[in-house]
């Protein structure tokens, strides 16, 4: 049996162009890269992106996280192993989930290569084979920036947007404009507004404002305000898309009364990893709960790949998904061959049928793709 070496690093790539949202702005990957090695050559990478406004992580927690539990990682044989050790350290895992997430892909993407099989084999969950839909998301940034995005955007094909809402009235509501004015046919916009009200009227007054139809508006409040985004969707109609709110399982006892209030922004490192994203998504079917599979802000290819899993094995519930920017965003990815969306914002896994583990191959070089975010 191969022995297992595991090592952390952190993970610094430039994005073309500062993202910004309520909560923060973004120049760059703040992340976390795993490398699983085996004794017999076989390399395995994970990623997380710990946010302590989300989770409660910082990078400095993560390393330590990791440095506490190591050596007894390197001692797990299989996915058995790791799913034991789960079970056992739930809390562990509720306060460090990006850290583990990174762990959980590299242990799966070398298991998966050394027994030739796919990460779905190894989680025994369906293939991938039918194309993914993503979502565009627009920031906060300036109009300039924001129309011109929403015009690459349009231009790709797509029809399904996320706005970041930056709590300026006059210039949200002309972000909405802009996109109205792009008269795309079958049109769905949705906000974000990362927890920027304190009080379900100062929201309803600034949502109501607006004066265009969105369809669901996420974090309106401050986290875990699950009474007072139920007088927001009672008020005005519109689904409450849960994402800080919603970090682990046993938040489904706050949400599971009125399932047709809520839909749940599943992001694959703030969960924990594939199998406990794949836990919350399997109990979000049970309660009637819709989902959304969403993503960190400057992932690479590594955790664009492990919504998949999730994303594949969820699309009766799945209402849309997000991520996979690849070198649309970042200045580079850390894969051969970056996982992007493409025309229509579809994202085809054909590369990816049958290749063991995660299926992506590591490089210092990646090939270089033309920014739409400049």
């Amino acid at each position: 049996m191969s022995r297992l070496t595991l090592s952390q690093s952190i993970l610094e790539i430039p994005f073309r162009q500062a993202f910004a949202h309520a909560t923060a702005t973004r120049s760059g990957t703040e992340g976390l890269l795993v490398k699983a090695l085996t004794s017999e050559g076989g390399v395995g990478m994970g990623e997380g992106c710990p946010r302590f406004y989300v989770t409660g992580e910082t990078l400095a927690t993560s390393q330590v996280f990791f440095e506490a539990h190591r050596t007894t990682w390197e001692q797990f044989k299989n996915l058995e192993d790791m799913t034991n050790w789960m079970t056992a350290n739930v809390q562990q895992l509720d306060a460090n989930p990006a850290a583990w997430c990174s762990v959980e892909l590299a242990l799966l993407d070398v298991w998966g290569k050394e027994s030739g099989q796919t990460v779905e084999t190894v989680l025994g969950v369906p293939e991938l084979r039918e194309p993914f839909q993503y979502s565009a998301v627009l920031g906060t940034d300036s109009l300039t920036v924001f129309h011109k995005q929403a015009t690459q955007f349009s231009a790709l094909g797509f029809s399904d947007f996320k706005i970041k809402v930056s709590g300026r009235l006059n210039e949200d509501r002309q972000k909405i404009e802009m996109l109205n004015g792009l008269s795309l046919e079958k049109m769905r916009i949705r906000l974000d507004a990362n927890n920027l009200w304190k009080h379900p009227d100062e929201a309803m007054e600034y949502l109501e404002a607006l004066r265009y139809a969105i369809w669901a508006v996420e974090e309106p409040l401050q986290v875990n305000d699950y009474e007072g985004c139920r007088t927001i969707n009672r008020k005005s109609g519109l689904a409450i898309i849960l994402d800080e709110s919603f970090l682990r399982e046993e938040q489904f006892q706050s949400v599971q009364a009125d399932p047709q209030t809520w839909i749940i922004n599943i992001r694959i490192s703030k969960m924990g990893g594939i199998q406990r994203a794949l836990t919350v998504a399997r109990q979000a079917r049970v309660a009637k709960i819709p989902i959304i599979i969403g993503a960190q802000v400057g992932e690479t290819s590594i955790l664009t790949r492990a919504a998949l899993t999730v994303a594949n094995q969820y699309r009766d519930i799945l209402l849309a998904q997000e991520g996979a920017f690849g070198t649309y965003l970042l200045e580079h990815d850390i894969t051969d061959t970056p996982l992007m969306f493409g025309k229509g914002g579809k994202l085809d896994p054909q590369s990816l049928l049958d290749r063991p583990g995660l299926g992506l191959t590591f490089s210092k070089s990646s090939e270089t793709f033309p920014p739409i975010f400049c």
